[in-house]
């Protein structure tokens, strides 16, 4: 039983609720002097999410939707600083995590060079070190780096009384650290292959990325007892279209350009947190408009060696 810890729902404490509230009201304020375009998201929009719908829940996409960059490669700056590898490696690291937080997309060679780098630096360190060391990553690399509109919109359906799931590729050691420092009700991730707590450094099936997290939500939602067609989900990669079409209420989050083109083709919810633009397509709850707009999207990282 200890192992569906992690779906168990989480309060957040009243203070932390406050300094949410109170963060995203001022930047509404703000926006709203800024941007004459802003549509009134209250004429068409019915109530969403609905109070009370126990049959509802919200999945959300981590990378560049909750979290500007890629987990992995914070996770990755985290290690090094602990020297777990070496200077060469990081060098690599950084190069990737500045691509992606500059295009905004995810290039699969990358994703796959920095899951396979992750995957040897772990291979022999135990479970519970890497658990440990995730909570102090977390503070130091990625708490600042949390989109505060996205995670509006988490505590909206929360609020509501919802769970709300992270499905992301990163590693499932994380992405439950991050969920439960959010108040979230749990995470799926990629699973690495443990034997007696230690790293093997092999995966368990593959990566949850694409496809994958669509079967893993509809696995859930199956063992949950959801009703997918009154459920969320949000992501800002087209490669989580088929999530994202699994769902009755789809949102696209900081999209890239075909995910963009794909969501305005079906009439999707859009919105925007990376430059303060109000996405063509808004029409997301009102708790969406709550979310402040966290500085520019990236800045650029030198790297004086050239990728191999």
């Amino acid at each position: 039983m200890a192992a569906l810890g992690w779906l168990t729902p989480r309060r957040r404490s009243s203070t932390a609720r406050s300094v949410l509230a109170g963060e995203a009201s001022a930047e509404a304020a703000r926006k709203s002097s800024q941007d004459s375009e802003t549509p009134d998201l209250a004429v068409e929009e019915p109530e969403f999410p609905v109070l009370g719908d126990d049959k509802a829940a919200a999945f959300f996409d981590l990378d560049n939707t909750v979290m500007q960059g890629a987990a992995l490669f914070h996770f990755g700056r985290g290690l090094y600083k602990r020297k777990f590898f070496e200077t060469r490696d990081l060098a690599k690291f950084a190069w990737q995590q500045a691509w992606f937080r500059l295009a905004g997309v995810e290039d699969p060679e990358h994703m796959q060079e920095a899951r396979d780098s992750a995957l040897s630096i772990v291979k022999g360190h135990r479970v519970a070190e890497l658990k440990s060391i995730g909570e102090e990553i977390y503070d130091e690399y990625m708490a600042e780096r949390i989109w505060p509109g996205t995670r509006a919109l988490a505590q909206a359906h929360l609020d509501a009384g919802q769970k709300v799931w992270l499905v992301t590729a990163a590693p499932v050691e994380i992405a439950q650290v991050i969920a439960r420092r959010l108040g979230l009700t749990g995470a799926l991730g990629t699973v690495a292959e443990s034997v007696d707590g230690v790293y093997t450094g092999k995966l368990v099936g593959e990566p949850l990325h694409g496809p994958a997290k669509a079967e893993a939500v509809r696995a859930l939602a199956g063992a949950e007892g959801l009703d997918l067609s009154r459920c969320a989900a949000y992501s800002d990669s087209h490669n989580d279209i088929p999530m994202l079409s699994l769902v009755g209420h789809p949102y696209a989050i900081n999209p890239d350009t075909k995910l963009r083109k794909h969501a305005r083709s079906l009439d999707w919810r859009l919105r925007d947190y990376r430059t303060g633009r109000k996405a063509a397509k808004v029409g997301i709850p009102a708790a969406a408009g709550v979310g402040a707009v966290a500085g520019g999207t990236a800045a650029a990282i030198a790297i004086t060696r050239r990728r191999r």
